[in-house]
Order: C-alpha cells, then structure tokens, then sequence
C-alpha cells in the first residue's frame, strides 16, 4: 500500500493569486470519487453565486457534498452584507468542518476559501490548526483560497501556490461561466 493511500490522509494547501486553487481541489474529489471515495466541501466564502460546480457535484451525489456556508465574497460588487454577517457563517462554517471531518464519513474533506477567511479575520488561525492536528489521519484535508498562513504552509504535507500570469480580468472581462464559476 503506497504511504499516501486511503488510510493515510495528508493536508493539501492550495493557495495563490492565481486561479485554479478550488478547481485543483475539485478535480482531486473527481480523481477520488473515481475510487469510491466519499468527499466534502465546505464553502466559507461563496454564498450566492451560481457555480458549475453546484450542478456537477448532484450527479455525484452518492461521492460528493457541498455545503455552502458563507455568505458570498466580501467587498465585491454585490456585497451589501455586514462583516459581522460574514463573520458569523465563516465560524459556523467551522463548526460544520470539524464535524464533517469527525464524522467518519468523509476521505477527503475540502475548506474551500478558508485561507481568504482567515485573512479577512473571520475566523481564528487557532482554530484552524486544531482542526488540521485534531483531524482523523484516514481523512486527507484541502485548505484553499489566497494568503494561505506560514503555519498551515509548514505543516501541511503539499502545498502548491498558483501564479496569475495572465488573466482576463486584468482586461476588465467578465467572469466566465464554466471558466472562472
């Protein structure tokens, strides 16, 4: 059995100003579903927004659940919501991590935006770190979003950063349906 089997799950970190961190940890649950493994994600950011991944995932339903905590991305166009709003879901979003993670159902369970959340100040490093060094060790974990911490960069067992080199946006295009959501 390879050291990075079923039973032995690691922490993935997926961070950057590039894009690409939650569709790297979606194309990990494609891969595992294809094992039979059951998966987890958990939204702190996205809230509102339509995203492909939504439809997706209720074709994979007997593998994949998706939990979307939050209450949308903070300081964007569309956001009328008081910080403490979002504060409030992030720490729920939490609550649910750990138990999901707890649960004994899950092999992989990914914290989709839990880095931004933490930079934003929605949620505590501490308690992140206790969920990483408290999670069962059959359950691989994914942590990303943007401004990952040095501490979660050192004990996470992968980290890969994405670099934006080149982006639409940057030309002031507009998100990009099954591209960019």
């Amino acid at each position: 059995m390879s050291k990075y089997s079923k039973s032995n799950g690691i922490v993935i970190v997926y961070t950057g100003r590039g894009k690409g961190k939650t569709t790297a940890a979606l194309g990990l649950a494609l891969r595992a579903i294809g094992y039979d493994w059951k998966i987890c994600m958990i939204q702190f950011i996205k809230g509102t927004w339509i995203t492909g991944e939504l439809d997706s995932v209720k074709l994979l339903s007997s593998n994949f659940e998706i939990i979307r905590a939050g209450e949308g991305f903070i300081g964007i166009i569309d956001d009328t919501k008081q910080k403490k709003i979002h504060k409030e879901s992030a720490i729920n979003a939490l609550r649910i991590s750990k138990n999901k993670i707890d649960s004994g159902l899950y092999n992989i369970v990914i914290l989709d935006e839990i880095n931004y959340a933490l930079s934003l100040r929605l949620i505590k490093l501490k308690d992140i770190l206790e969920i990483i060094k408290s999670r069962p060790r059959n359950v691989t974990l994914v942590l990303t979003g943007d401004h990952a911490h040095k501490r979660i960069i050192e004990i996470a067992n992968l980290v890969t950063e994405m670099k934006e080199i080149k982006h639409p946006y940057r030309n002031r295009s507009v998100a990009l349906k099954g591209i960019d959501f």
